[in-house]
C-alpha cells in the first residue's frame, strides 16, 4: 500500500508506451477533469488547507498575548 504523502516515482509504475497523438489526448482529458474537480470542490480543499494552516498557529486570533514572544 502506498502512503499519500509519497507517491511512488515514475520508474516504480508500470505505465505503457504511448503514441504522441494518444499521449496528448489523456494529458488533455486529465487537465479538463482536474478543471472540472477544481471547479466543483476547489473551496473545500482550500477551506481544508486554511484550517490546517489556522492549526499551526499558536494564537489564531492573531492579537498578540501579553509578554509572547514577538517570534
Amino acid at each position: 500500500m502506498t502512503n499519500a504523502a509519497s507517491p511512488p516515482a515514475v520508474d516504480e509504475l508500470a505505465l505503457p508506451r504511448l503514441s504522441d497523438d494518444a499521449a496528448v489526448e489523456i494529458h488533455h482529458f486529465l487537465e479538463t477533469i482536474f478543471d472540472l474537480f477544481e471547479a466543483r470542490y476547489g473551496h473545500q480543499i482550500t477551506r481544508h488547507y486554511e484550517s490546517l494552516s489556522r492549526d499551526n498557529l499558536v494564537n489564531s486570533s492573531g492579537d498578540p498575548q501579553p509578554g509572547d514572544p514577538p517570534f
